[in-house]
């Protein structure tokens, strides 16, 4: 950075990326608030420049993957910074999805500072892209590990072949679904 501090940390903006029909995107409420606007108003803004924002930068959700994202990440506002950490899934009354969200790739989100007219919203998309290019050298690296690691393994025998197996084991994101249950197992008093 310039000598300037971040509007909004890194973490926080990458936390909003999603990988939805084979795109990195982000979620308009996601990025409502992040912009520090109504939900509402960001749909309407993009809906007035409807030819800025084709299929390959922007679609709504359909409903199955909605309930899909409900179940995996449930941020509500609230007044308590540990609410959106929240592994809760149970919606407050009144804050259920009325319309699925659109769903923003970098490009889209690009192009919302240009519907968008205030400053928080460039300084935010600022760092919006920088997330994005962070997050495309962390895979960049990734696949280069992956091939120093393809070309160790044809070059030593099978011995480190446990080596190898581990830490390819370590490489590789968890499978989604197979998450340890929150909370203390029962005691069957053995």
């Amino acid at each position: 950075m310039t000598g300037k501090q971040a509007v909004i940390a890194l973490e926080r903006i990458e936390s909003h990326i999603f990988l939805m029909r084979g795109q990195k995107v982000m979620l308009s409420t996601h990025l409502a608030e992040l912009y520090e606007v109504e939900p509402r108003g960001l749909v309407q803004a993009v809906k007035r420049n409807i030819e800025r924002f084709p299929d390959d930068f922007m679609f709504q959700l359909m409903r199955e993957e909605t309930t899909i994202l409900r179940s995996q990440s449930v941020i509500l506002k609230g007044d308590d910074p540990a609410a959106s950490r929240s592994q809760s899934v149970t919606l407050k009354r009144g804050q259920n999805i009325k319309y699925p969200p659109y769903a923003f790739t970098e490009q889209g989100v690009a192009m919302l500072s240009s519907v968008l007219h205030s400053q928080r919203a460039v300084m935010v998309n600022v760092e919006i892209m920088r997330a994005f290019v962070r997050l495309r050298q962390m895979l960049a690296s990734n696949a280069d590990l992956a091939r120093k690691l393809a070309t160790l393994e044809k070059k030593y025998d099978a011995q480190f072949k446990i080596v190898f197996d581990a830490i390819r084991e370590l490489m590789t994101p968890p499978a989604p679904g197979k998450k340890r249950p929150i909370g203390f197992a029962p005691w069957d008093g053995k």
